[in-house]
């Protein structure tokens, strides 16, 4: 157990691009097979995301690159530490908003006024092509266990920076032996 533990802290920053895809996989396939439309907060968590598996990405390869010098994956560990909280920050509003805790922005209510697709303009005039449906935020189109996607997001964003707090205070015994 020590040994997979230990195994799992050296490479932490390959674990957290994993477990970012497998969250971001996961809500694109609740949109494009489950037909859940993202409100704006649902796209706000996947830009923080997005920001893990850039972090992450270019991390694991300057592990791969560097083999595992001393510093490095460890500074990335505590820098994802960082966005896995701005990622349970931000799901955690979600969350609370959709509970009635206190309002959400005025621009989550009806979708944003602004993001017009001006592609499908033509074909929304003419009637070819239907309006995408309009999601408010304070919705809960899916649970589980008494938990909306945004509070099991903000649980798994809290492990994550947990994690990623004890990978970059790792133990000794985690870090690669000197040769």
């Amino acid at each position: 157990m020590r040994y997979l533990y230990s195994s799992m802290m050296r490479w932490w920053t390959a674990w957290a691009l994993a477990a970012s895809l497998a969250l971001l996989g996961a809500a694109h396939a609740f949109e494009r097979f489950g037909g859940l439309q993202p409100c704006n907060l649902c796209l706000k968590q996947r830009e923080v995301l997005w920001a893990a598996v850039a972090v992450a990405g270019a991390a694991t390869a300057w592990h791969l690159i560097s083999r595992g010098s001393r510093g490095t994956s460890r500074l990335c560990a505590f820098l994802l530490a960082i966005i896995f909280v701005a990622a349970a920050v931000t799901a955690g509003f979600h969350a609370g908003g959709e509970q009635g805790w206190w309002a959400l922005p005025a621009a989550c209510a009806a979708g944003d006024p602004t993001a017009i697709d001006y592609s499908n303009l033509a074909g929304l005039l003419d009637g070819s092509v239907e309006a995408a449906p309009i999601v408010s935020c304070g919705d809960i189109p899916w649970s589980f266990a008494g938990l909306s996607m945004a509070a099991w997001n903000f649980v798994i964003s809290i492990a994550l920076a947990i994690l990623s707090l004890l990978a970059a205070k790792r133990p000794k015994d985690a870090r690669r032996p000197r040769k």
